[in-house]
């Protein structure tokens, strides 16, 4: 069964990528903490989308822990935010997130992106 990591704790992002995602027939595996990318590393997912602007669990360690594991290092990194975050999006790339999107953009290519069509974020 394909599957996608979710770094996110937003309800109304979670609720739409729920929905994209059962309309594609993959699986979600949510991640709360930095060991939770341990088992991820048995059978890596398809991607693994971050909320960048997470409060729970810091996105930057997030996607830093996700890209230092050899299993895991080529997982694609898609992550979210909102536009005027130039800093924060500098930091996610330097860390090693694959694709920044502003959050509008992400909602509206979200069945794409769940579905691993990465090439619309290019």
């Amino acid at each position: 069964m394909r599957r996608i990591g979710l770094v996110v704790d937003d309800m109304f992002f979670i609720s739409k990528i729920a929905g994209a995602a059962e309309r594609a027939d993959i699986k979600i595996a949510r991640i709360k903490s930095l060991e939770d990318f341990d088992p991820l590393a048995a059978d890596p997912p398809l991607l693994v989308i971050i909320d960048l602007n997470s409060d729970r669990l810091d996105p930057i360690a997030a996607i830093e822990t996700l890209k230092s594991r050899p299993a895991l290092k080529s997982v694609p990194v898609v992550g979210f935010v909102s536009h005027v975050e130039a800093d924060l999006i500098r930091r996610a790339e330097a860390a090693g997130c694959d694709y920044v999107t502003p959050r509008s953009r992400f909602t509206k290519l979200l069945d794409e992106i769940v579905s691993g069509n990465l090439e619309s974020l290019g």
